[in-house]
């Protein structure tokens, strides 16, 4: 099976979960199968093998603290399997629009665009606007702004990432319950505009997710005119096609992957697309899971996890494609 669009299509693999799949353990060691790969390596690999359309990429969570040859050892078995490489960098334990975390959110920061720059990751992202689940609700959204492009710019010029072959850095919002500030395309893209206005240059581009976009509360028509905003700006980044409220099988997404992904590929924008899910009894959600009606649902409907990723590369492979047949898809 072939993507005919010049677009490249991978998979964030958070479906093997974060706790026992992504997150290093105490001693900044990866989890392992039992033959004693690395699990992330081993399932991209049996997606590689087992999918009609094979993905271009991968995007991978970095978290501070990660040992240096478990990091190393992750990117070159991605690498050696043909995947181009984007990091998530992860921040966790301080608030990014507290002003008294900014060193600490900035070193956190710094040690992921090092492994970026290191192993020669081709984008970095980030949520690192607010802290998952534990921000203040009655922050003030200027001031959250501003502190933001402090910690943003700092990181980025501290670390080289400026100098760099690294082009963008793609920001993340999050539904609410998740981010209590930044829980929107708009209040996400303020933050973005704002800070590549401080910097002078397009370089923070906004990563829009359609899971996070249908459970924002902007409707799908905001959400097309939004796009075709943002992308006229040239702050359009990278694109997740994840299912809203459940994070399962695409199919239960409602319409939002079509609606959003339509928009984007309109824009001449869409460049960069993900298949993204969540395993539906990953340990590291089960706060969300309780706060969110709907959300950890089994979408397996008697399939592994490995299947229903790969029949969400299928899908959205269609759906590129004939956006492209059908003249929508820009180049």
């Amino acid at each position: 099976m072939k993507l005919h669009p010049k677009i490249a299509l991978g998979v964030v693999p958070t479906h093997i979960k974060f706790v026992g799949g992504l997150v290093p353990d105490a001693n900044g060691k990866f989890p392992r199968e039992a033959d004693g790969r690395l699990m992330s390596v081993a399932e991209m690999e049996r997606i590689c093998q087992q999918s009609p359309v094979t993905p271009s990429c991968v995007q991978l969570a970095a978290f501070p603290g990660t040992d240096a040859a478990d990091t190393e050892e992750m990117m070159r078995g991605m690498q050696a399997l043909g995947l181009e490489v984007h990091l998530i960098m992860m921040v966790g334990g301080a608030n990014p629009m507290n002003p008294a975390d900014e060193d600490v959110v900035v070193a956190q920061l710094k040690e992921s665009i090092k492994f970026a720059l290191d192993y020669g990751a081709v984008s970095v992202s980030s949520t690192s606007v607010e802290e998952w689940m534990n921000g203040p609700a009655d922050m003030d959204f200027d001031a959250a702004v501003a502190q933001n492009i402090k910690v943003h710019l700092r990181a980025a010029k501290e670390s080289g990432l400026l100098d760099s072959s690294i082009t963008a850095w793609h920001i993340e919002f999050l539904r609410p319950i998740e981010f209590k500030t930044f829980t929107n395309i708009d209040k996400a893209w303020q933050f973005v505009k704002a800070a590549n206005q401080a910097l002078g240059r397009n370089f923070f581009k906004l990563l829009v997710d359609a899971a996070h976009c249908g459970d924002s509360g902007l409707s799908i028509p905001e959400h097309e005119a939004l796009i075709a905003e943002i992308a006229a700006a040239g702050h359009f980044g990278i694109y997740h096609a994840s299912a809203k409220t459940t994070r399962g099988c695409l199919s239960t997404d409602d319409g939002w992957i079509g609606a959003t992904m339509a928009a984007a590929a309109k824009t001449g924008a869409l460049t960069t697309v993900f298949v993204e899910m969540f395993h539906h009894e990953d340990e590291a959600l089960a706060s969300l899971r309780a706060a969110v009606p709907g959300h950890g649902v089994n979408t397996l409907d008697g399939r592994t996890y490995t299947q229903i990723v790969i029949d969400g590369l299928v899908d959205v492979t269609r759906r590129l494609n004939n956006l492209q047949a059908r003249g929508l898809l820009k180049a």
